[in-house]
């Protein structure tokens, strides 16, 4: 209700008049359920006002809202004369108020949503199709399926629709044209992304049953390098810098210790729900890549923090995930999210790390493992790898048992 955040009369009775009288009130309790400040309600709710003081003006209607009037509204704010304007005139907290009251009415069927003008929308239906193929058969999460329809999307717009003239020397030749433009890494998730696709269109019969072998390899020796990990000072050092009885500091302590402690990866973080977690067994349930489950002790003081956190949370109104952003709009954090997280720690910290996000932790748990003489094997069940050569990745740091096989240097005698 608005008089949670008016409490003169005479501007509760301005609010509620005009076209966006009816609305503004739930427009106000929304706002606050997603957390924003009282502040910025103030802000959003005058804006709103003034937006249908400006289509009343113009002889329009709230249903008839779009992009369009939107635009012309915040032309309308620097130039703005209207003795009904409620106080919201300031351009940039006008014109964001004025697209979340659009929202709003949207949500409440006000307002109808205009067509949709993205790259996905105009997505060919035989990407759709391999989109929702790989999904399903796969398991595979949202920023993996873009990836994937990315190279599928750029190797039809080169070759043209008609997938069966398609021939390997046209395929090939798309590949070495792109490897030209992009770096290493970009050109082995295109391979990986394009070898998929082809692989589904030999399935559904549309291309040769061996086109995908036109897709040629790129070096690339995968346990070459040393994992980039923090030691344990500096680990202890980044825990700290979250340290603080804020919402945001216990929710990036939860993050950096279960990220450190379990190895997890930023989505696996990002997707755990309330059920997941066994508070009287201390155990935690991770849903990884390919859908693939496991349950996992919780230590001591992952548990604490964790629940330290829980008790001082915000509503959730998103579900029920466990970790949340904590400025407005209030919902589920990302994956991104809890790289962002990690990278602010570090910041905080003044560690100069080797990386910068929430993988960087998933090297630093395994690396803390293989110093205390956990088993390879058994690093390998923690981080849920799929082949013992991933966990032998990190036993190169263990430098002290290297030194006890490596053969001496042989003598340079001198003749």
């Amino acid at each position: 209700m608005l008089e949670r955040h008016f409490g003169a009369n005479k501007t509760l009775r301005r609010l509620r008049a005009g076209f966006s009288g009816p609305h503004v009130d739930g427009f106000a309790d929304a706002l606050d359920n997603q957390g924003y400040a009282h502040a910025s309600v103030i802000r959003y709710v005058r804006a709103a006002a003034h937006l249908g003081v400006f289509i009343k003006r113009r002889g329009g209607a709230l249903p008839y809202i779009d992009e369009r009037i939107l635009e012309a509204f915040v032309r309308h704010l620097p130039r703005c004369r209207c003795p009904e304007s409620n106080g919201g005139k300031t351009g940039y907290h006008a014109s964001f108020g004025v697209k979340l009251f659009y929202r709003y009415l949207i949500q409440c069927g006000v307002c109808q949503a205009q067509p949709s003008t993205t790259k996905e929308s105009v997505e060919p239906a035989l990407v759709t199709d391999f989109r929702e193929w790989f999904q399903i058969h796969r398991g595979v999460l949202p920023p993996t399926l873009r990836h994937y329809t990315r190279g599928a999307m750029e190797l039809l717009q080169a070759l043209g629709e008609d997938v069966s003239r398609w021939d390997p020397p046209a395929v090939r030749a798309f590949l070495m044209k792109r490897a030209g433009e992009c770096g290493t890494e970009t050109t082995q998730k295109l391979i990986t992304s394009l070898r998929a696709f082809l692989r589904y269109l030999s399935f559904r019969g549309d291309v040769r049953n061996d086109l995908y072998l036109a897709i040629p390899a790129v070096a690339h020796w995968r346990l070459a390098t040393l994992p980039r990990a923090l030691s344990a000072e500096e680990l202890d050092r980044l825990i700290a810098a979250c340290v603080g009885n804020t919402q945001a500091r216990l929710r990036d302590r939860a993050i950096i210790l279960l990220l450190s402690r379990l190895g997890l990866r930023a989505g696996d973080v990002a997707r755990i729900q309330f059920a997941d977690i066994d508070w009287n067994g201390g155990t935690l349930q991770v849903i990884g890549k390919g859908r693939y489950q496991v349950r996992l002790p919780l230590p001591q003081d992952v548990g604490d923090a964790l629940l330290q956190y829980v008790q001082c949370r915000s509503a959730d109104s998103a579900g029920g995930c466990v970790f949340l952003r904590t400025i407005a709009p209030v919902r589920p954090l990302t994956a991104h999210g809890v790289s962002a997280v990690v990278k602010h720690a570090l910041r905080r910290a003044g560690i100069e790390a080797p990386a910068k996000g929430a993988h960087l932790l998933r090297h630093t748990a395994a690396t803390e493992m293989l110093r205390h003489d956990v088993p390879l094997d058994q690093i390998g069940l923690v981080l849920r790898h799929r082949s013992i050569d991933m966990s032998a990745y990190y036993a190169k740091v263990d430098v002290a048992l290297l030194q006890q096989i490596a053969q001496p240097w042989p003598e340079v005698k001198a003749w």
